[in-house]
């Protein structure tokens, strides 16, 4: 225990000192820099990031669907690099090489994108604009309808977003992150402004809007964009800045699993001010949403700071609570963090009443959510092991009669679902994942464990004491493309580990597994 609380607090200092939070790059956002930004410091590391990113069968990015936009950005990217005029770096990389990772990517595409064919898009941010537009940017510089648009999506979303745009309409401020499905037009769209210096707390939505002006090395927004692309040598991240989301998270775990720490007041002071009328976003430039308001507000009463629930409000619907006004989809992780908070906080200024329904309406519609096998998935995570763990978590604080036998589900299903190695893993086993199946099992305490618990327990224990000191994590959150929220990461490890180490029932197990 000494150790995950050593290792929480040198975390803890790291995240308090880093005002952008530490996310992994994105292929996607990277490859719109390649795209439209080529004067912009970096280009050629950016350029050799998607080059050696791609996988042999031409894709770039994760199975099941998640490497669809990723390819297709690239893939565009690449093929206006070949055919820039004038390319600021002529000689590198050479012409046949670009071409061969192009044509490689156009075979993969080919393959998905086919006449008639079906293609099922996973549920990213914008994938509904982002799909169709790279699709016609393809199309247009190879002057051919080489690629079709799936059967079920349509141009018509991005077709009413350039006549609203075209007819001189304000954008909302949600279509800020993916302004750049708006070609020519997003060039210093009206009513678009950066906050901070960037747009939509997007990389290549602030390149869009600032069009040829990449060039000047003065302007504030090409700053931040030239700062950025030198924290990971060229590439750049899907979103500038995650650090209230990062905060939240990393300290909300931290605390809720009891690992020993002390907290750095500036952090609670950041959280506690980030808080609005509506709640909080996720970072500078992005929307304020339920999910983040949630956990902001969960993480400061467990640090000790009660406030009231009110700006939950103006999300709740009649079944369950939005993320944001006007989402396509409902989430299971953002309302599991809403239950989380209305259960441990008092109520606001519109009484207990109001507050009691609001926790039996998210209980019934989360028990409703869950997958025959004692799974649940979610809008924002790749992984049923993040969505499961919010749930079960959630409702486990609750009273609800559903509740026991639904959490009795989701643990017989993650031990069944434990690798040879002990880890758990969609793909592939992983760290993040372990982490998450391992709080499955373990909170809330006290928890009876299913048969064969305490030794899945353990050899997951030792799996992540095997891989304590990795930091590279395969990405599963959803933005654009995927992304790994490193800090956020080693937190949900240092949390799982402590958890284990505090539940004397389980000592011998773990003692046996990790001295093997």
């Amino acid at each position: 225990m000494r150790r995950e609380a050593a290792t929480a607090s040198t975390l803890l200092a790291q995240v308090a000192a880093n005002p952008w939070g530490t996310m992994s790059p994105s292929v996607y956002e990277t490859a719109r820099l390649v795209g439209t930004a080529a004067s912009l410091e970096g280009h050629r590391a950016r350029c050799s990031f998607l080059l050696r990113t791609q996988h042999p069968d031409g894709s770039w990015g994760s199975p099941d669907g998640y490497d669809l936009v990723p390819t297709l950005s690239a893939t565009e990217a690449l093929l206006t690099e070949v055919n820039r005029p004038g390319s600021p770096e002529p000689s590198w990389p050479p012409n046949h090489v670009l071409s061969h990772a192009v044509s490689k990517g156009l075979q993969a595409l080919s393959k998905r994108f086919s006449p008639g064919g079906k293609v099922s898009v996973p549920d990213t941010i914008g994938a509904e604009l982002l799909v169709p537009w790279l699709i016609e940017e393809i199309n247009n510089r190879l002057g051919s309808a080489r690629l079709c648009l799936p059967e079920d999506m349509d141009q018509r979303p991005l077709a009413r977003l350039r006549a609203a745009v075209l007819a001189g309409h304000p954008l909302p401020e949600k279509a800020w992150h993916t302004l750049e499905v708006l070609g020519a037009q997003a060039v210093g769209a009206a009513g678009v402004h950066p906050v901070g210096g960037v747009v939509g707390a997007s990389p290549a939505a602030t390149a869009a809007w600032l069009g040829d002006r990449t060039c000047t090395p003065e302007d504030a927004s090409v700053v931040l964009l030239t700062t950025n692309q030198a924290r990971n040598g060229g590439p750049v991240p899907g979103v500038i800045s995650i650090a209230i989301f990062e905060r939240a998270w990393v300290l909300g775990w931290l605390l809720d699993t009891g690992v020993p720490l002390e907290v750095p007041v500036r952090l609670l002071s950041h959280l506690r001010h980030s808080l609005g009328e509506s709640g909080a976003a996720a970072g500078p430039g992005l929307p304020e949403d339920s999910d983040d308001t949630a956990a902001i507000l969960h993480t400061l009463s467990l640090a000790g700071l009660h406030l009231p629930v009110d700006s939950l409000w103006p999300y709740e619907s009649e079944r369950y609570f939005h993320c944001f006004p006007g989402e396509r989809t409902p989430s299971t992780s953002t309302n599991a963090h809403v239950l989380e908070a209305l259960l441990r906080i008092g109520p606001g200024h519109d009484g207990h009443g109001r507050q009691q329904a609001a926790v039996r309406k998210i209980e019934d519609w989360l028990l409703g959510q869950q997958n025959q096998d004692g799974s649940w998935l979610d809008k924002w995570h790749a992984s049923p092991y993040y969505a499961t763990m919010c749930c079960a978590v959630a409702l486990a604080r609750g009273e609800h009669p559903g509740t026991p036998a639904a959490l009795l589900r989701a643990r017989r299903w993650v031990i069944e679902a434990q690798r040879a190695d002990g880890s758990w893993g969609r793909w592939q086993g992983t760290t993040e994942e372990t982490a998450y199946a391992l709080q499955i099992l373990l909170r809330p305490e006290p928890t009876v464990l299913p048969p064969a618990g305490s030794g899945a327990v353990a050899r997951g224990c030792a799996y992540l004491l095997r891989h304590q000191d990795a930091d590279d994590f395969p990405p599963l959150w959803h933005d654009k493309d995927l992304y790994a929220p490193v800090a956020v990461i080693k937190a949900a490890r240092i949390a799982a580990l402590h958890s284990a180490a505090t539940r004397s029932d389980l000592m011998p197990d773990l003692a046996k597994t990790t001295a093997e």
